[in-house]
């Protein structure tokens, strides 16, 4: 017998959730095959089977709390997958026992009858409450993908209710007015309690200023044809301008790239800049490596491929792991205007937010110009307000006048 543990998942992640087991009771597996997932704080996991041979027993359900360390499976080494009549005959008195134990509650859907469906759609789905045998799959295979799970959400009201359910909307009890229950993610979770805790523990403040885009958008609509073609089609956005003239920021005023730990003032003398990327669960910023070794392309690519982990849950640890400093941009949503809070340790954040055409003072005339307001959130125990203010301003001249930026680069 082999027992399949939790593994270390990284230095501040002790435990996880059961998203979807991959393997079940009978089913043969083979060395470093996969045989669950695990939702943690930061992304999704899937665990392996250092030996070969058949599943034998799951410890832990769909939805069940793991600690690192804690046994979740055992296998059977060598032998062979059970026919499903012997499968049917071990699993009968589990569950009989379950029914006797527990009268009221609805026997379990058949492995065998389970939709087919990626780990991210059943994961949302489970958030959401949503049967998956409701969902009406895209993919002419059967498999339901997450776009068809928030396709279900939006039918009218009396469609989803008709549908088979699974525990959903109570009723509150205070009106009688329906209301749903929604439990929140690990990840919402860590996100909420992490927000909560950067408040608390932080002098947070907020100063803004106001960039004028036209150069920067100007060069970009000159360049990007090229830009694309010269580096394997890499496309050229505003975020790689930010992350440069971030950099140069940092150099210039280095306590913006520290952390407090204790009594002691940690400056780093490397600039690995957090890109805040939007998931279905919320926000997560993997980190941009040596943003300041990187040219525009490299920092691009970077991005863009952070972007597409992240919509196909496939974000690593590691990715996550480290950041000197973020960037968030709102701006893709519409913001205006925001005040983003410190991510982790850092002591500082810019926030980007929606290009709008504006009527500007230019010299003694007025002129309508594509102007972004930008702010920098900060810990005020680190930070004074001249050097916020002297970094944001930097980073507003490098963004006004490229050719400087590229200088800087």
């Amino acid at each position: 017998m082999a027992e399949i543990k939790v593994p270390e998942l990284a230095e501040s992640i002790t435990e996880g959730t059961i998203a979807q087991w991959l393997k079940q009771p009978g089913d043969r597996v083979e060395k470093g095959e996969y045989i669950v997932e695990l939702e943690t704080d930061k992304v999704n996991v899937e665990v392996i089977s250092e030996e070969a041979g058949v599943i034998q027993e799951l410890k832990a359900e769909e939805g069940d709390t793991v600690q690192v360390g804690q046994v979740i499976a055992v296998v059977s080494e060598g032998g062979e997958a059970s026919a499903p009549a012997n499968t049917e005959k071990t699993e009968a008195p589990k569950q009989e026992e379950k029914v006797a134990a527990q009268p009221q509650s609805t026997p379990e859907t058949d492995k065998k009858d389970r939709p087919i469906a990626s780990p991210a759609a059943r994961k949302l789905a489970r958030e959401k409450g949503i049967d998956l045998s409701a969902v009406s799959p895209v993919d002419p295979m059967g498999r339901v993908r997450v776009q068809d799970v928030n396709a279900h959400t939006t039918q009218p009201k009396q469609e989803v209710q008709a549908s088979k359910s699974a525990p959903s909307a109570p009723v509150s009890q205070e009106d009688g007015k329906p209301v749903e229950i929604v439990r929140m993610s690990r990840r919402r979770q860590t996100i909420a309690k992490r927000l909560l805790e950067v408040k608390q523990n932080t002098a947070m403040l907020t100063t803004f200023n106001e960039i004028d885009m036209t150069a920067v958008m100007e060069l970009r609509k000159r360049k990007k044809d090229k830009f694309q073609e010269e580096h394997d089609g890499t496309r050229l956005g505003f975020m790689s301008f930010f992350t440069k003239a971030v950099v140069a920021a940092l150099k210039k005023y280095p306590a913006v790239n520290s952390e407090i730990q204790g009594n002691e003032l940690i400056v780093k003398k490397y600039y690995d800049i957090g890109i805040a990327v939007s998931t279905d669960e919320g926000l997560v910023v993997p980190v941009v490596r040596d943003s300041d070794r990187k040219n525009f392309a490299e920092i691009e690519a970077d991005i863009a491929g952070f972007a597409k982990k992240a919509r196909e849950n496939k974000l690593s640890l590691g990715d996550l792991q480290g950041g000197t400093f973020t960037i968030t941009n709102g701006g893709t949503f519409g913001s205006l205007f925001s005040t983003p809070i410190i991510n982790g340790t850092q002591v500082g954040i810019l926030g980007m937010h929606t290009i709008q055409k504006r009527p500007v003072a230019v010299g003694d005339n007025i002129e309508i110009r594509p102007m972004m307001y930008v702010a920098l959130s900060y810990d005020h125990r680190v930070i004074d307000g001249a050097e916020a203010v002297g970094f944001l301003v930097t980073v507003k001249k490098l963004l006004e006048n490229p050719e400087d930026l590229l200088l800087e680069a």
